[in-house]
C-alpha cells in the first residue's frame, strides 16, 4: 500500500498522450455487427458529423458503454479495434454470465442505439515516430492490438510489428482473416506467431500456452531485443505478469513496456452507490474537478473517491471498477490518495500524481483530484 503525493507537471510515459475527460453519455446508433468467431463479435457505430471531432481515437483507446438493467447503471468498457481514420469499432467477447457482453453480441443490431463515452485511455503509441513494437495477446486482448498494428504500419513505411498471440483453439481467434489479410499487406513489416493451448500445431513452439517459458523462446528466436522499440502487453493478468518477467530478464527498460489488462480475477464490476447519506468517521475535503468544473465537499475515508463524489458529482467516468479499464483516473493536484489496487496505470503515470479512482481513498484533509488533466 502506497501514499501517492502530487507531483502537477509531469509528462506521461513516451507514446502516451493525455485525453481531455468528455464523461458525457452520447447515443450512438449501430451500423453493422460482424460475428468474429462463436463468442465474439465486431460492433461498428455511425458517428454524426456533430460528434466527429468527439469521437476521434488514437489506436488502443477504449469506449465506455451504458446501459440501464432493471434500474441499475451498467457500465463496461471495450478496446477500440479499427484503426486511426477509419470507422469506430469495437471487440466484443462473450463473458460467461455476462449481460453486458451478450447482449452486445446476442441481440444488439443494426438500427439499434446505444449510449457511449468518447475514446479514453492511453494505452497508444506514438504514430509520429517510426519503430519496431512488438506485440503480446491472448484472448480478446487482441482488440486493441488490432487497432494499434494497422496503425502503426500505415503510417510509416519504415514502422514494423511483431505479434504473439495465444488462444484455445483455432475458431476461438478474433480476427483471424484480418490478421491474415495484414500479414498478405506488409509481408516484410509484420511478423505473426499464433500460439494453441488445446490444439496442436506443427511447430512444437506455437503448442500450449503463452507462458514465461514459451514468450522467452519465442522471442528468442523472433525477436532483436535490443531491435524493439514497444512492447504491448494485453491479456489476462497472469499472461500480463508472465510477459513482464520475461521482459525485466532481458533487460528491456520500463519506459518500453506498455499494458493494459481485459479481466483482473476478482469480483465484476458493481454499479456506484447513489444513497443520500452523509460520510461516516474520518472525513477529508476533497475538491473534484471535472469538464472544467470543480466541487468541494466532505467525503468518507472509509469510501473509494469514486463511490463517495458520485454522490454529488453523478457525471464522474467510470466502467469497470476494478482497477483494470482506467476510465476513472484522475490527477492528484493537492493533498494525498491511498491508491490500493493498479492495473492500468502505468509506473510513469503514478510518479506523476494519477490515481485511479475506483481505488483510491482520501488521506490528508484535503484533497484535489482533477479528471480534465
Amino acid at each position: 500500500m502506497a501514499d501517492l503525493s502530487a507531483l502537477a507537471g509531469a509528462t506521461p510515459a513516451p507514446g502516451r498522450r493525455n485525453t481531455r475527460r468528455r464523461p458525457a453519455f452520447h447515443p450512438l446508433r449501430v451500423a453493422s455487427v460482424q460475428r468474429l468467431c462463436e463468442d465474439a463479435a465486431a460492433v461498428s457505430f455511425d458517428i454524426p458529423d456533430e460528434l466527429a471531432e468527439e469521437f476521434a481515437f488514437a489506436p488502443g483507446q477504449s469506449l465506455t458503454l451504458r446501459r440501464q438493467v432493471e434500474g441499475r447503471d451498467e457500465r463496461r468498457s471495450y478496446s477500440i479495434c479499427s484503426p486511426v481514420g477509419t470507422r469506430l469499432r469495437i471487440g466484443v467477447r462473450v463473458v460467461p454470465g455476462g449481460l453486458f457482453s451478450s447482449w452486445l453480441v446476442d441481440e444488439v443490431g443494426p438500427g439499434d442505439v446505444v449510449e457511449v463515452m468518447a475514446p479514453t485511455g492511453l494505452f497508444t503509441p506514438d504514430l509520429s515516430t517510426p519503430g519496431h513494437h512488438v506485440l503480446v495477446a491472448a484472448g480478446s486482448g487482441i482488440t486493441p492490438m488490432m487497432s494499434i498494428a494497422e496503425s502503426v504500419l500505415a503510417a510509416d513505411d519504415r514502422s514494423r510489428v511483431t505479434l504473439f498471440y495465444g488462444n484455445r483453439r483455432t475458431d476461438s481467434v478474433m480476427f483471424a482473416d484480418e490478421l491474415a489479410d495484414l500479414k498478405d499487406l506488409y509481408p516484410d513489416r509484420f511478423q505473426l506467431a499464433h500460439v494453441l493451448s488445446r490444439e496442436p500445431r506443427e511447430a512444437e513452439l506455437l503448442t500450449g500456452r503463452l507462458d514465461a517459458e514459451r514468450l522467452a523462446a519465442l522471442i528468442d528466436g523472433l525477436v532483436d531485443v535490443s531491435d524493439a522499440d514497444h512492447w504491448w502487453l494485453c491479456g489476462p493478468h497472469g499472461m500480463v505478469r508472465d510477459a513482464q518477467k520475461v521482459l525485466a530478464g532481458l533487460g528491456v527498460p520500463d519506459e518500453r513496456i506498455h499494458q493494459e489488462l481485459f479481466f483482473a480475477g476478482e469480483e465484476p464490476a458493481a454499479p456506484v452507490r447513489r444513497e443520500d447519506r452523509g460520510p461516516d468517521g474520518p472525513v477529508s475535503t476533497v475538491t473534484v474537478v471535472l469538464d472544467g468544473r470543480s466541487t468541494s465537499s466532505p467525503l468518507s475515508r472509509e469510501e473509494t473517491l469514486l463511490d463517495a463524489a458520485s454522490r454529488v458529482r453523478p457525471d464522474l467516468p467510470f466502467a469497470c471498477k476494478g482497477g483494470v479499464c482506467g476510465t476513472c483516473r484522475a490527477l492528484v493536484t493537492c493533498g494525498e490518495a491511498d491508491m490500493r489496487r493498479n492495473y492500468a496505470l502505468e509506473p510513469a503515470e503514478v510518479d506523476a500524481g494519477y490515481v485511479l479512482t475506483c481505488q483510491s481513498f482520501p488521506v490528508s484533509d484535503t484533497l484535489t483530484v482533477d479528471f480534465d488533466s
